[in-house]
Formats: C-alpha cells, structure tokens, sequence
C-alpha cells in the first residue's frame, strides 16, 4: 500500500536586511499578506542569505522573490543579488533603498536586471509594497522556475517547424524545456515515447502524452486557448492580435461590445518576438514583447472579449452600408459582425538572395535563415556567430538579446549609420556592448550551405563594392515592411506599397459613397476600420498601435450610432 503522494513546497520569498528589526519588519509584512501561498524566508547578511538558497536549491525548493537592502557591509545587496542570480536565474528581484542611494539602484538595473526598487520605509504596504511583490509574483508564475520544466519539445537544429513550435509555446508565455534528437536527453525521451526520431518535433505534455508533429492547433489547445469563435455574430470583430488589435479588443469589450479577436498565428505580433522594449511608457526597467502582448491578451479576456488564434481570415465581404460584415475563414466557415477592425500588421521582407527565399529551391529559412529573432531562448545562439540585417528597433533589440549568448553579433545596415532608424537609447547600448558590431553600408549578396543549413554569408560594401565571405550559422533579417492584405485585393483601398488608405488619404480614391466623409480611421468601406502597422503612414511604434487600437473603437461607436 502506498502511502498519500507528497505535497509540493510552497515557493519562497527570501528577504536580506542586516538590520535586524528591518529584517523583521519586512518579513512580517510579507508572511502576513502572502504567507499562506509562499514559505517566507529571511537572513540577516548576504552570506547567510546564500548559504540559505544553497540547501533551498539542494531540496528542490523554487525561489520566486528575491528582497534584499543594498547597504549591508559584507556584501551590498547587489552583489548578493548577482551571485542569486547564479542559483536562481528566473526569481523576480527588488532592491530596498533608502533615498540617498536611488541613483545606485538606478544603476542597478543595468548590473542584475532588476525588477523593482523599493524606498524605506514602504508603509503603508497596501500600497507600497504588495501591489509591486503581486506584479512579480504574476510574471513568475508566467514564467516558472523549475528544474525539469513539464512539457518537452524535442526537434533537430535545422528543423523549421522545431523552432516554430518553440517560438509558439514562447511567445504563450508556456514553460518547457528544448532538446535536439541526437543528445542523450532527447534520445532518451523519444525512447520512452516509442519513437524513433524520424518525425519531428515531439511535444511530451505534462501528462506524458507525446504529440508528433503538432499543428498550431493542436498546440493551442494544449495551452488552452480558443480555436472557434463561439458565436456567429458579433458588435465588433478585430482581425489581428498585435498590440493594435489586442488594445482594440480590451477598449471595445471594456465599453459593452460583444467583441471577437482574430488571430491567425499566436498573439503578440512583431512586438511580440521583441526581446525588450524600453521606451514604452510606464515600464521604467522595460518589458519584453512577450509579457506586454501576454498581460494585454489575458486583460482582453477578462472584459468579456474572445480571443481566437491559429484562425487565419482569408475574405471580408462588406455587404450593403449598415448591414453585417462578413468575416470567412480557411474551412469555409463565417462569422458576421457589426464593425471591423482591422489589425494585421506587417511581416519582414524577404531578403532577395538565394536560400533566403521560401520560393528557393535550396530554402533555408529556418534552417539557419530566420525573419526576426528567437524569443524562446537566448541559448539558442550559444557560441554562435550571429549577424542581423537592418538597422530599425527591431533589428537593435535582438542584437542586445542574443548577444548575451552569442560569441558575437554583427549588425549589417544599409545606410551609412544608425541614427535615421533606430532609438537613441538602443544605439548607446550597442555601442557598449563589446561583442556587438556595427557594419554600415553593408548588405547580404549570397548564402553557402553545407548539409541543408546556412554555414556562410557573402557581405558586399556598397561604397566600394568589396565582397568577403564570413562564416555563419545564423542570419535574422529585419528589413522593411510588407503588410498582410492581399487577403483584401479588392475590398478596400490600400496604397501602391498595399497599406490601407484611411480618413484623409481617401479623399482622391473612388468608391466612398457616403454623405458624411470617413472618420479618421475608416477605410473606403464604411464601418471597417484600421489600426496599427497595416495602415498607410501609420508610426510603426508599439504606443502608436496601442492609441490607434483604443481611438478606433471610439470611431467605431461613432459608427455604430450613425447606422
């Protein structure tokens, strides 16, 4: 007879003071708001401190928060936050401070990646400190922190659909751990799932069940999201989950819309595989795509709005003015709605070289060739040469990211610098950041391969027209901008690059048949509306799709009032 199956520990949060009535000032607060959830430990001295998470670690224990003070005169508390950081990489990290040292813990940030700091004293902590210890409890649980994450995904390097899928649990916010089907980890899982290694990758769940060769629908209900809008009308149907679509959905379902959001993919967009955005308001310390994109969906959520993906739209019908506009999807199916807006966003250009088209015969996208960058794992690129094409934000924020790993990263750019296109906060960080280089007037003119995959780039000067070959296994490409409407071809007007017109830039185009003239963002079809990237002149910058999001449900209640 076995006995009852051990209870998991609860996760800890570990404060460091070396005062000791601050110590246990702080230690109450927290046991007092979060002590039935999490075990909550202290110590009085960074040595102490680390000793502790030492026979936390060997127990199996997670840390989840780290509260540490930054005078302590045997170790401050940024260098004991350095060496936690060696045991437990993903436990969130506040520094208290007094006022006099807030330019230090400024600094800080940049030293350990900090989460949070704290001014002493934090009374009343109802409003100073467990509204901050909340918010990084929730980014943990995102994330987790343990040992052998639950789900497997086991593929080959030069696998595309491999990295699609871990690019897709990535970018869900889903833990799991990757492994190649030659390492003995790998092996020994397929093994035990009675494959063979011929088709891959293989998702193991939690549960044990291996999945070979999943679709992105099959992932998805492995995440638990939605696949099938649940109704056959709406008020409001939003095509596109980027951050223009996703704020769309949170203002029209928070205003008393039925709304639907329609995603083809995984939520997030390109600000979605953005490894850190730091000048977004409001996120001093920055935040990755992937937490913005993530918190965004799961608010939309919460006002009542559903959230659709792996569901690709491939017609819009307008019909007459004031009726339903109908959406159809790739099995036939429809759904109508009152209003529309649409949020597509734009996808990278293909560079025109050999191999870096999915039209070559000799296709090596995703086999060494990849549009926009990893966000599943800087470790990916471990050791890796890695150069990126472009010079925009985009292209800057993936050189920061992988060049944590990476044994260098060089950023290939058209132009003769950076300033035209990309932030001026990013270009400091490259420019300190010794194993990023810049090459300007610089581009790709040809791939080499060897078994399958990209070992090579051929590099061409544009001022003197100079070729050398380097050698490589990673290319991510960041260039221009094609927005997805060909899907439109006919419904609505777009420019000659096939952006949408809106608002004012209809005035010399045909077909608009109302009395009224179009609001600032209705398309030539009255009650279709856009937001975001896909629009004509639009900023392309994640806070300008956010406000076009929000301003287009307003248009739309307009809209709806008129018809």
């Amino acid at each position: 007879m076995t006995g009852p199956a051990p209870q998991p520990r609860k996760p800890v949060i570990l404060s460091v003071d070396d005062d000791p009535a601050v110590s246990r000032a702080v230690a109450r607060d927290l046991r007092r708001h979060y002590g039935e959830r999490y075990r909550i430990v202290r110590a009085e001295s960074g040595p102490d401190a680390l000793e502790t998470l030492h026979e936390l670690k060997l127990r199996g224990d997670a840390v989840a928060v780290f509260v540490a003070d930054y005078r302590m005169p045997q170790m401050s508390g940024i260098e004991f936050l350095e060496s936690a950081m060696d045991l437990y990489p993903m436990a969130r990290r506040v520094l208290l401070t007094a006022y006099a040292d807030t330019t230090a813990a400024i600094d800080a940030i940049n030293v350990v990646d900090l989460d949070h700091y704290l001014l002493k004293p934090w009374d009343p902590p109802e409003e100073k400190l467990y509204p901050v210890i909340d918010g990084l409890l929730e980014a943990w649980h995102a994330v987790g922190d343990r040992a052998i994450p639950y789900t497997k995904v086991i593929g080959h390097q030069w696998n595309p659909r491999s990295w699609e899928v871990r690019q897709f649990l990535a970018r869900n916010a889903y833990p799991f751990k990757a492994f190649t089907a030659e390492e003995p980890k790998g092996k020994q899982l397929l093994d035990a799932a009675g494959l063979d290694g011929r088709q891959l990758p293989v998702v193991i769940t939690e549960e044990g069940t291996p999945l070979v060769e999943p679709t992105d629908s099959e992932l998805a209900d492995l995440l638990g999201l939605s696949t099938n809008p649940s109704l056959k009308m709406y008020d409001l149907a939003v095509i596109g989950g980027g951050p223009a679509g996703l704020a769309a959905a949170v203002y029209g379902a928070s205003e008393g819309l039925n709304t639907v959001l329609i995603e083809r993919a995984t939520t997030g967009g390109q600000a979605g595989r953005s490894s850190r955005i730091e000048n977004y308001l409001g996120f001093e310390n920055g935040v990755s795509g992937i937490e913005l994109t993530t918190t965004a969906r799961r608010q939309a959520e919460r006002f009542g709005a559903e959230v659709i993906t792996t569901r690709k739209a491939v017609k819009l019908q307008a019909g007459e003015v004031g009726t339903a506009r109908t959406i159809s999807f790739e099995d036939h199916s429809t759904i109508g709605a009152r209003a529309v807006i649409l949020a597509t966003g734009v996808e990278y250009r293909e560079l025109s070289v050999t191999g870096c088209s999915a039209s070559d015969d000799a296709n090596l996208i995703g086999k060494g060739v990849y549009y926009g960058a990893s966000v599943s794992d800087a470790s990916e690129c471990a050791g890796e040469d890695v150069y990126i094409v472009g010079g925009a934000n985009s292209a800057g924020q993936a050189a920061m990211f992988m060049s944590k790993q990476a044994n260098s990263v060089t950023l290939l750019v058209r132009g003769p610098s950076l300033e035209a296109s990309m932030s001026y906060y990013l270009i400091q960080q490259i420019e300190q950041t010794p194993n990023i280089s810049v090459r300007t007037c610089t581009e790709v003119v040809g791939t080499t391969s060897r078994d399958d995959h990209l070992v090579g780039l051929t590099l061409e000067d544009r001022r003197t027209g100079e070729r050398d070959e380097v050698p490589s296994t990673r290319l991510c490409c960041f260039i221009g901008a094609t927005p997805r409407t060909k899907w439109l071809d006919g419904v609505v007007a777009r420019d000659d690059h096939g952006f949408i017109l809106t608002g004012p830039d209809l005035r010399d185009v045909v077909g608009w048949t109302l009395d009224r003239p179009p609001h600032h963002l209705e398309t030539s079809v009255p009650g279709v509306f856009v937001a975001g990237d896909v629009r004509a002149e639009s900023a392309k910058r994640v806070a300008a799709a956010v406000g076009e999001g929000s301003m287009a449900v307003m248009l739309v209640h307009r809209y709806l009032a008129e018809a």
